[in-house]
């Protein structure tokens, strides 16, 4: 089985979430350059790779269990810390554009999991993620 690098594995998560409703919108795209962009965790990361790693993953979902063959590649890749980073990065994709469906929650759900996220973690991360989107 091929590896990938921690960063490329956060894509990973993002792209699993953005395609979970069986399509990938603007919106997710330009919330998934920003992220790479911005957060520390992708200090060193090529923005001129993102469209590559993007690709290589859903190629991937494209395969017969390719999901569970993405999510695997993650898990091997991400330390304990960073798979709390994942799944911050995964709601971070499902709220930003502003309707979460219900094939996104169960991929998300389904990542928490993946990633043993423990449930009281993952409901302050999740808590977190709607305050960063509330409006009044």
């Amino acid at each position: 089985m091929k590896t990938i690098n921690p960063q490329s594995a956060l894509v990973y998560v993002m792209v699993v979430v953005a395609a979970s409703d069986g399509s990938m919108d603007d919106r997710e795209r330009a919330a998934m350059a920003e992220c790479t962009r911005r957060l520390p965790v992708f200090r060193g990361f090529d923005p001129d790779r993102l469209a590559a790693t993007v690709e290589d993953c859903s190629a991937i979902l494209q395969e017969k269990e390719g999901f569970e063959a993405v999510l695997g590649l993650v898990r091997e890749a991400l330390s304990e810390p960073l798979c709390e980073t994942a799944y911050w990065l995964a709601l971070e994709l499902a709220l930003s554009d502003h309707k979460v469906a219900l094939e996104e929650i169960r991929v998300i759900e389904t990542i928490r999991r993946a990633l043993g996220l423990d449930k009281l973690v993952a409901a302050a991360l999740e808590r977190g993620a709607r305050a960063r989107f509330q409006v009044s």
